[in-house]
């Protein structure tokens, strides 16, 4: 008979959970799941040595061991602490970590521009939602925001060094998936920036999963610049026959137009499986892909306020009600101009300019 795994018994706020030997506080966490779990804006679970960057996952040890049940004197880093057997952990019940997650929020906001308006990251940015559940209501810095000139990373990928909060990730994403890193962190201290040093285009088959992994929006992708917000589109499994990845992806839809490809995420935010570029930037028809139907968004977002699923349409009752049938309404794509034009179809940012041009050469 083959001899049974041996399990650390860790409670994380009152709630006692078996894991395996080397896992970590975070992880553990994330097994109980909810609130319990604490955010992690630089960790990446498929990426290793990732973590111990942003300090937003600390926690409060209140026990070591059942062996040694001494307290750690200071918050420690969940997702770089492994569990012990009998390890008490505090999270969102310990004032301690409340307090000091404010701060850590509060620093990472110190720089970072306030242009949710015109981000595309917004409505799915990890760093809107731990600013909402953390952050203060008004700055006290006083003193001129860290600024940075953009660097061109090639026809796919918009890089904004200012939205920056150093978590590495695409880093390690460039260095452990794609294989072919050429950009990484210069200078030190607050004129550290992620660049290319002899301004190099990022543009192997994998570099697009930089985008995904970025929990701001410092990378974005630049076909999907400026046409839409995220909450306006319908997010739908599909997959296709692909040579270089599993073809597994999520299609960002408007009406039948695809203006988006990303890989499918867990509830944690964190990429399944890593797509290629040819699917990510190359397939916007919905003939290139396989519908599978409606993603389903487990992440808290503002992403999932329209999106129903498994929800019965309840039955109309205005020609009940006033004694005929409702007249139609005009489509408005009749004679709206700028309506005739599909957005999937422009290559770049849907501004004034671009619907001006397209204008004189019909």
């Amino acid at each position: 008979m083959s001899e049974q795994k041996q399990l650390f018994k860790v409670t994380i706020d009152n709630i006692t959970v078996e894991v395996e030997p080397g896992t970590t506080i975070l992880n553990a966490a994330r097994k109980i799941g909810g609130e319990v779990a604490p955010p992690a804006m630089c960790y990446y679970s498929k990426l290793k040595d990732s973590g111990g960057k942003c300090r937003t996952c600390l926690v409060e040890v209140a026990q070591g061991s059942a062996a040694d049940p001494r307290p750690m004197p200071k918050l420690v880093a969940s997702c770089r602490t492994t569990v012990m057997d009998g390890m008490v952990v505090k999270n969102i019940t310990s004032d301690r970590v409340i307090d000091a997650r404010k701060g850590v929020v509060e620093f990472l906001l110190i720089n970072h521009p306030l242009d949710c308006p015109v981000c595309d990251q917004a409505g799915e940015c990890h760093l809107q939602d731990l600013s909402y559940e953390h952050g203060a209501g008004a700055s006290r810095y006083e003193f001129k925001r860290r600024t940075f000139e953009k660097h061109n990373l090639g026809p796919y990928i918009q890089l904004h060094m200012t939205r920056c909060i150093l978590c590495y990730r695409c880093v390690y994403t460039a260095d452990q998936v794609s294989g072919e890193r050429r950009h990484g962190i210069l200078s030190r201290g607050d004129h550290a920036e992620i660049a290319t040093y002899i301004e190099k285009s990022l543009d192997n088959d994998f570099i697009g999963n930089v985008i995904d992994v970025c929990p701001v929006g410092a990378l974005t992708d630049k076909t999907f610049r400026f046409k839409n917000r995220v909450w306006f589109t319908k997010p739908v499994d599909a997959h296709c026959s692909c040579d270089k990845c599993s073809g597994n992806v999520q299609l960002w839809m408007r009406g039948d137009e695809v203006l988006r490809v990303t890989a499918r995420k867990d509830e944690w935010g964190e990429v399944k499986e890593w797509i290629c570029n040819t699917c990510r930037f190359e397939r916007k028809k919905v003939s290139d892909w396989v519908i599978e139907g409606p993603s389903k968004i487990d992440r808290h977002s503002v992403i999932s306020q329209g999106h129903y699923v498994g929800v019965q349409k309840p039955h109309e009752t205005v020609a009940k009600v006033t004694g005929r049938k409702p007249k139609l309404l005009m489509n408005i794509k009749n004679v709206s101009e700028v309506n005739q034009v599909d957005l999937s179809e422009l290559k770049g940012p849907a501004t004034s300019d671009v619907f001006k041009q397209i204008k004189k050469e019909n």
